[in-house]
């Protein structure tokens, strides 16, 4: 079993005004059915907001405290305005208390700082990046995550995320610089099942183990394989490699596909 040293943390307790109260939901969707196995349990939480969008451009912020947040694996900041106002941002690696932050075109180019696509250097690495143009970050925002701004073409920035795939952003939409903190999170081993249970995780049975009417899997003398030629989930759709991706929409906005060797 091993555990984060937590030695970046600075403040125990959060911030009371950048609190929300957050009810589980076990994996259960509106009608009560579950939708997502193995979710139940765990410990009370307490929701961070969080500014994904940066968008309070040319004020700057001094960094208050590095924080934990229950709700994700990286570790979270929180920045006090020039004009009082106080926001959590994703810490990102290298931050530091008391810091200088700030956010917008005219933003230097340093850790923590928000800019538009634009404004970043080509080959900078980068986080919390959008999407869509003024809706806040959405990808690269898990512990020790980074992505890389490759090329500027017209009104599209080349991205590569840390799945390997390049995709087109709109030059207008913003990222921080650097890489997400926390890049130790991998590396820790949970070691029994309660912390599991802490973390609210419900135990996973195989799929080998259950009866031939409880799983595609089951039955069979002793330990017995599968018996057939690909693995399927326990509804009998193919697994492991299958592509469920059915949003051809967007395949417009992928220059190359995560796992593509480069030619």
């Amino acid at each position: 079993m091993s555990v984060s040293t937590f030695e970046e943390i600075t403040k125990t307790k959060p911030e009371k005004s950048l609190l929300a109260p957050l009810r589980k939901k076990a994996g259960r969707n509106v009608r009560g059915k579950i939708t997502v196995r193995h979710r139940g349990g765990g410990h009370k939480r307490r929701y961070r907001l969080i500014d994904f969008k940066r968008d309070k451009f040319g004020i700057p912020a001094r960094v208050t405290s590095i924080e934990y947040d229950p709700n994700r694996s990286a570790r979270i900041a929180l920045l006090t305005y020039a004009d009082g106002e106080k926001r959590y941002i994703i810490a990102p690696l290298g931050l530091m208390v008391s810091s200088a932050l700030m956010s917008g075109p005219e933003a230097e180019i340093r850790v923590g700082n928000a800019l538009p696509l634009a404004n970043i250097p080509v080959g900078t690495v980068m986080h919390n990046i959008e999407l869509q143009q003024g809706r806040g970050g959405q990808l690269v925002r898990s512990a020790g995550t980074s992505a890389q701004l490759m090329a500027k073409e017209g009104k599209y920035a080349h991205v590569r995320l840390p799945s390997g795939e390049v995709r087109l952003i709109h030059r207008q939409c913003m990222a921080t610089i650097g890489q997400v903190g926390n890049t130790d999170h991998g590396n820790i081993s949970l070691g029994k099942a309660g912390r599991k249970r802490h973390r609210g995780w419900r135990p996973t049975v195989r799929g080998s183990a259950m009866s031939p009417r409880d799983h595609p899997h089951g039955g069979g003398e002793g330990k017995s394989p599968i018996g057939m030629p690909s693995p399927k989930t326990p509804w009998g759709k193919p697994t492991l490699g299958y592509k469920t991706r059915r949003n051809k929409a967007t395949d417009k906005w992928i220059v190359r596909r995560r796992g593509k060797k480069r030619r």
